[in-house]
């Protein structure tokens, strides 16, 4: 057999594990390797196929990136309409639709439902067409939606193509699968943390950052946001036929289609109920948000007897959960600058408890969200936790007013430095146009140095807002020429403090490129895009002299990315300070091969240094193992994947010891790089 045949062979071999794995984590919920083992692969078979094009799929699992841009939407018709869902806000309620089911089904003993999670998320309609991924719409107004199908291919919890089972029927020859796209809450902190850091709008909960990914004219936009999928049932289905609802969901799990394993089959209204009440208490230990429950007759043939109504189904009824939201007072609005000098207005509140958390604080987000909410200090208002995480107020309650509330003016220089505050044409945001504003600066140097970029472990906020009002810090490149000497003056810090922030600084000179890139903090490039980029441009000096057109070549990159890349290293300003930084001994450290099958053990392994090596430095074992696929830190946490211990290894090994974490000598570490130890070791 030729390499070519086993280089085809073993790329096909990774594409099915993938698919494999796709369907026991989405499908079943019953994964069998973990998320780095998962990565490896994926990672192997991206490598392969960027070295070896002529083997590339179009439905390959890598493919899942992103296609070119729409310039807006076609329509999208449900041959069978998407209805909209009659609501329960009460027992009763609910009670009293299962007595109008069954006088109309004519039925004196109980009915058989099936109870299922109400996702709070987008409704699609995905249409397969002999087993294979064809189109998707959103729901719309039940009979158009949108036709969202380049953005649909990115989610990987949808298969491209549908499973045979072994056992079972096989898929039909048309089905129109409907389900909720959604964003896990985890993942939503995430992303909005990385839009705050890059000063863009969060969302204001998971719903609307699914709904708003989903609807993205450039799918590779949607292709690196984080959404998933749970399938609820079929519209036109064409070569088979479902006696039960219950049936229609085991049939669609085992074709390889994501749905939800907390459904439950009840046979009677007591248990649906009961089902509900269950969930009202341990919903916040979801992973995601959900607003009820939905209960469906399960029997289909009872379905068509009950019918539908004008434009909800007689069949089903959503529970929904009571609102979490409580009233309180605005004592003030404030405003906070961002590191790229956005003003972002803020209400301080009487503290009040909102689903069993304390709210003192609510983003407000812009001058135009305030005007529209009409929100002034001294109003009552309705604060709920978005998604249940993020304080949001909701409305103003008017008719409390007294008169003496006074409307929020945006400032007109910048609360920080007293710079000239503007608002350009084609943003809704204002904006302070100095560049040495010290607000602006302690946010970028606290992006700099987080978990995600340079993680340099000790440099928190209040640290960093410290050192830039003694004048310490003017850019981040001054982070490097700290001494000890000084720092031990500031309160708080005395000289062991002190020497363990200026190791932390300077064991982190040698970042991945991809880290390196997202803490520069280059607009709309969050940690995503950032590593996208280093895939495809291995040097900083190759991104550098990038143009639009180049990096729009590259999968994955749209417009607004690939001019905001351009544009911040035509800065002389950002030239500059990476100039400095490269100065100071700051090497940021290129992919600098793809890894060969061998390598699997490293990829996307968290390592931890300790001690003294004596075959090479801290800084080379780290940039060995980043160009092997993993990942290096001074902390160790349950995150930490193994510990290489050197000579005289102190607290860190301790840690690790603890935890269960795997520790290698210097020696196992050699072994494992295939290099030699040296004589001394």
């Amino acid at each position: 057999m030729s390499s070519k045949d086993e280089l085809r062979i073993r790329i096909e071999r990774l594409r099915e594990q993938i698919r494999h794995h796709n369907y026991r984590y989405y499908a079943l919920d019953q994964p069998v390797i973990g998320d780095a083992e998962y990565d490896a692969l994926f990672r192997e078979l991206s490598a392969l196929e960027r070295a070896h094009p002529e083997f590339l799929a179009a439905d390959s699992p890598t493919r899942r990136v992103g296609f070119p841009p729409l310039e807006k939407f076609a329509p999208f018709e449900h041959v069978v309409p998407m209805l909209s869902l009659e609501n329960a806000m009460a027992e009763a309620e609910v009670r009293e639709f299962d007595r109008r089911v069954k006088k109309m089904l004519g039925v004196t003993g109980e009915i058989e439902y099936v109870a299922e999670l109400k996702m709070d998320g987008l409704a699609v309609e995905v249409f397969y067409e002999n087993g294979q991924l064809q189109r998707a719409g959103t729901r719309g107004d039940g009979d158009l939606g949108e036709d969202v199908s380049p953005n649909v291919k990115t989610i990987r919890a949808l298969p491209w193509l549908l499973r045979v089972p072994p056992e079972g029927p096989a898929p039909p020859a048309v089905m129109a699968v409907r389900g909720e796209v959604y964003m896990d809450k985890a993942d939503f902190e995430t992303l909005n943390a990385a839009r705050q850091q890059a000063d863009e709008p969060p969302f204001a909960n998971p719903r609307n950052a699914a709904a708003g990914s989903l609807r993205q004219l450039d799918s590779s936009i949607t292709a690196s946001r984080p959404l998933k999928a749970y399938c609820y049932g079929v519209g036109l289905v064409e070569g088979a036929v479902f006696e039960s609802h219950w049936e229609t969901l085991q049939n669609l799990r085992r074709w390889g289609l994501p749905v939800n394993g907390r459904s439950q089959l009840c046979p009677s209204i007591e248990q649906a109920i009961a089902f509900y009440d269950d969930l009202t208490s341990t919903r916040q230990q979801l992973p995601y948000e959900i607003d009820g429950v939905v209960i469906k007759v399960n029997q289909v043939t009872w379905q068509k007897v009950l019918g539908e109504k004008s434009r909800s189904p007689r069949w089903a009824i959503a529970y929904k959960f009571p609102p979490q939201q409580s009233r309180t007072s605005v004592l003030d609005i404030t405003v906070q600058v961002g590191r790229t000098g956005v003003l972002t207005p803020v209400a301080v509140l009487e503290p009040v408890t909102v689903g069993g958390v304390v709210v003192r604080r609510a983003t407000l987000h812009n001058e135009d969200e305030v005007r529209r909410k009409d929100i002034r200090i001294g109003d009552q208002v309705v604060v709920r936790r978005a998604g249940d995480v993020i304080p949001e107020v909701v409305e103003v309650v008017a008719a409390n007013r007294s008169g003496s509330e006074q409307a929020f003016l945006m400032p007109s220089q910048c609360p920080a430095c007293q710079g000239e505050v503007v608002r350009l044409p084609d943003e809704s945001v204002h904006r302070c146009l100095n560049r040495n504003c010290p607000a602006q600066l302690k946010a970028a140097i606290w992006h700099y140095a987080s978990r995600g970029a340079m993680n340099i472990d000790g440099l928190g906020r209040k640290l960093i807002s410290l050192l830039v009002d003694e004048r310490m810090l003017r850019s981040v490149a001054d982070l490097y020429r700290l001494r000890i000497e000084d720092l031990e003056q500031l309160p708080g810090l005395g000289r062991k403090s002190a020497q363990n922030l200026i190791e932390a600084i300077q064991n982190n000179k040698t970042p991945a490129l991809a880290d390196f890139l997202f803490a520069l903090g280059i607009h709309h490039v969050g940690k995503h895009l950032a590593e996208i980029l280093t895939e495809q441009f291995v040097s900083l000096e190759a991104l550098q002299q990038a143009t639009p057109e180049t990096l729009q070549a590259a999968a994955g990159i749209g417009e607004k990315v690939a001019f905001s890349v351009v544009r911040y290293f035509s800065n002389p300003s950002n030239r500059t300070l990476i100039e400095d930084l490269r100065q100071e001994g700051v090497v940021p450290v290129p992919p600098t091969r793809m890894p060969a099958v061998g390598d699997a053990f490293w990829q996307s392994k968290m390592v931890v240094f300790t001690g003294t090596l004596a075959s090479m430095t801290r800084q080379e074992a780290s940039r060995k193992v980043m160009a092997l696929g993993a990942g290096t830190s001074d902390r160790v946490s349950r995150k930490t994947d193994l510990v290489v211990a050197g000579k005289d290894a102190g607290s860190k090994l301790e840690k690790a010891r603890k935890l269960g974490i795997m520790v290698l000598s210097e020696e196992a570490f050699l072994n494992l790089l295939k290099l030699e130890p040296s004589s001394d070791s």
